[in-house]
């Protein structure tokens, strides 16, 4: 995404105008789309050393934390967000579940000939925007174009890079026996609300995405107990909670024991579960995350989360369990005991 500047062309026309070939064929009217969008919605000093690359620095004491991830969702515009905020927010969160301190992120843009350049526009000024308030500053990037039918307006791929303090160890395999299972909020949210939005699905509800960058709530999460007793922190993203907890449990060599009346979920997210065949378990997430903590430190690391402002539903889910075959098993809310097994199949494609 380096800056150069174009000689003289009419000015973008963003109200009606369509991405076109020439906007890929890195000649006058690809740079001036860089300079007079991307570039000025993503401006900080990174950016206008004007290279192909960007010259980070980082702490002394801290190991390198990178994550990417390549957003396609359907529709590119949904109640609570956009697939510009959501790229920005899905990598933050993937670099902060490592316990990582996410510091910057680069962005590739593959776009379609004939994409309209005002929703285009609104999606660049929405990734911006969450740039800007999550303080991890978009730094270098790519724009690619391809013929009209071989793609679907836009795609986004974002790489975060962060830090990590030397000796902080959390990560999927870090659960113990006995730790405690915290989870950040209500679940389903984001699923919901982008499957309202779908042609053949659509239906009224007032429920919004919960797409958000959680990394200052992991921030006030490992300030609140002693280093290592957040043992894994994880996004409950495509495939939802159970998936999440089905993956940590391989990870970990250990069982999962859950409590379905603990579990969150708001009535209207339920309604719309129970209306579709859906089980909110399995209904992606953007906006929350579930963590494996020592026992003594759970307290301490709850009240953290729920004096966050994306934390305030937090709750007690359940236990980290000895179990040879990794089982995730739930109480449900009549008494009796279920397997909660992996995702079989997608029920809601390109969610993210």
């Amino acid at each position: 995404m380096s800056s150069t500047k174009p000689g003289y062309l009419r000015p973008i026309d963003f109200k009606h105008g369509v991405v076109d070939m020439n906007h890929g064929a890195g000649g006058r009217v690809g740079a001036q789309l860089v300079n007079e969008l991307f570039a000025r919605a993503f401006d900080n000093d990174f950016l206008r050393q004007g290279n192909d690359g960007a010259l980070l620095s980082i702490p002394a004491g801290h190991k390198v934390v990178m994550a990417t991830d390549a957003h396609v969702i359907s529709p590119l515009f949904f109640p609570g967000g956009d697939i510009g905020s959501l790229a920005v927010h899905g990598t933050i969160n993937d670099v902060a579940m490592l316990g990582a301190q996410p510091l910057y992120l680069s962005a590739s843009f593959i776009l379609e000939e004939g994409f309209s350049l005002a929703q285009l526009k609104q999606i660049v000024e929405s990734m911006a925007r969450a740039s800007r308030e999550s303080g991890v500053p978009i730094v270098t990037g790519d724009t690619k174009v391809v013929e009209k039918g071989k793609g679907d307006g836009v795609f986004i791929s974002t790489t975060g890079l962060g830090v990590l303090p030397d000796g902080r160890n959390i990560g999927g395999a870090q659960a113990r026996v006995g730790d405690v299972i915290l989870l950040s909020g209500c679940i389903g949210e984001h699923g919901v609300a982008v499957l309202s939005q779908r042609e053949s699905l659509q239906f009224e509800t007032a429920i919004r995405s919960d797409s958000a960058a959680l990394h200052t709530l992991v921030a006030a999460m490992l300030a609140a107990a002693p280093e290592g007793s957040v043992r894994v922190l994880r996004d409950p993203t495509r495939g939802g909670l159970a998936t999440t907890l089905n993956e940590i449990a391989q990870q970990s060599a250990v069982g999962m024991h859950v409590q379905e009346v603990a579990i969150p979920v708001l009535p209207e997210v339920a309604g719309a579960c129970e209306m579709l065949g859906l089980d909110p378990l399995y209904i992606a997430n953007e906006g929350k995350l579930v963590a494996m903590v020592a026992p003594e430190a759970a307290d301490a690391v709850l009240a953290a989360m729920r004096a966050h402002p994306l934390g305030q539903r937090a709750t007690r889910i359940g236990l980290v369990t000895e179990d040879p075959h990794h089982f995730v098993q739930m109480t449900t809310r009549f008494g009796g005991r279920r397997v909660v097994d992996w995702l079989s199949g997608e029920p809601l494609p390109r969610i993210c």
